[in-house]
C-alpha cells in the first residue's frame, strides 16, 4: 500500500516542477496502454499522448487526503483518495483520484487514472 502512496504523491510532485520533470516521471510510471479519463468527456489514451498532454501550467500545491488502496487481485491495485491542489492564479481543484496500477515486472504502472470534480 505504502508504495503506491508514495508513487501517486511522486507523481503530484512532478506536476508542481517546470519543464520536463513530469515527463521524465510519467514516461517511467506509465503502462503502454494506459488511460486518463477527466470531466467533460475528456479520455487520452496511449502512453504516448498522455505524455504530450503534460505540457500545461504546473501545480503549486497539493494535499492528498483519506488515502485507500484497493486490491484487485495479486497484481492490480486501485488507489483512491480526495485531492485539493492549485495552479498560480487559479482558484483550488478539488477531486476524487482513482489510479489503477498493474505490477508488470516487479515494478508498478499506472494504467487508469480518473478524475471527479468535486
Amino acid at each position: 500500500m505504502q508504495d503506491l502512496i508514495e508513487l501517486e504523491n511522486q507523481g503530484w510532485q512532478a506536476l508542481t516542477l517546470v519543464g520536463e520533470a513530469s515527463k521524465k516521471f510519467y514516461s517511467a510510471v506509465l503502462h503502454d496502454d494506459a488511460t486518463i479519463v477527466f470531466s467533460g468527456g475528456i479520455r487520452i489514451s496511449g502512453k504516448d499522448k498522455i505524455l504530450e498532454s503534460l505540457a500545461t501550467q504546473p501545480w503549486k500545491s497539493f494535499q492528498i487526503e483519506d488515502p485507500q488502496v484497493i486490491s484487485l487481485s495479486e497484481n492490480a491495485r486501485v488507489f483512491v483518495y480526495k485531492v485539493t491542489a492549485q495552479r498560480e492564479g487559479s482558484e483550488p481543484y478539488v477531486a476524487f483520484i482513482s489510479s489503477t496500477y498493474v505490477l508488470n515486472n516487479g515494478t508498478w504502472k499506472l494504467i487508469l487514472h480518473q478524475q471527479t470534480p468535486l
